[in-house]
């Protein structure tokens, strides 16, 4: 076999192994393997624009299942590292939470805020104004991908509020490469964009971490 060849049926393995971001024909439920920095890369670059935002626009901690427990309930009992007690109407007792944001482990449900990665201004800001209602509130409760809600300590969730990468990172020094892989992966399952500031800083951070690969089904 010449080498030319080989170097072609190479060439056509890893791209099988490693994807990009899908164009825009690609349908929801499609999964992609890709890596962070290729992920970052294939971000859309657009302005931000929140015109028109609001917080309730986005309905959010619903009981999507309809088993008695809402979203916030759902991502403490799965997040939880020792697992709580659950009783009637999902009341939640006991049990032990790791906070990556801050490193710190957490023993009281209340002590906690659930973290839209992507937060719901920047998602607006990124696209999200132009979807349907029932879409957001699929956004803001998507439990379809483990990195899209975060249980995290209360005031590194008030700390971040609605900011970007370029804006704010988390506390741990530890925990930036995760966050940032874990930003680009909704970002990409969403098919949001990202504004140049924080296209940039995602390449800087990215820069700093190990190219590691992420697989993503797209939400849409």
């Amino acid at each position: 076999m010449g080498r030319l060849k080989i170097m072609m049926i190479g060439a056509m393995a890893l791209a099988a192994l490693v994807g990009t971001v899908p164009s825009a024909a690609a349908e929801p439920g499609e999964t992609v393997t890709t890596t962070v920095r290729q992920a970052i890369n294939d971000l859309p670059i657009r302005d931000e624009d929140r015109t028109g935002y609001a917080r309730d626009r986005f309905r959010h901690w619903v009981d999507v299942d309809r088993d008695g427990c809402s979203t916030r309930a759902e991502v403490l009992i799965a997040e939880a590292v020792v697992p709580p007690a659950v009783g009637s109407g999902c009341a939640i007792s006991g049990g032990v939470w790791h906070s990556y944001y801050d490193d710190a482990d957490q023993t009281a449900a209340r002590s906690l805020d659930i973290d839209h990665m992507v937060p719901l201004a920047e998602a607006w800001d990124s696209g999200a104004s132009a979807w349907t209602a029932a879409e957001r509130q699929d956004y803001a409760n998507d439990l379809g991908d483990d990195r899209a809600l975060v249980a995290v300590t209360a005031r590194e969730n008030r700390s971040k509020a609605d900011q970007d990468p370029a804006e704010w990172l988390p506390s741990s020094a530890g925990a930036r490469c995760r966050y940032v892989g874990e930003w680009v992966a909704v970002k990409t399952r969403w098919r949001l964009t990202a504004d140049p500031g924080e296209a940039g800083a995602l390449t800087q951070l990215a820069g700093g971490c190990p190219d590691e690969q992420i697989t993503i089904v797209l939400a849409r």
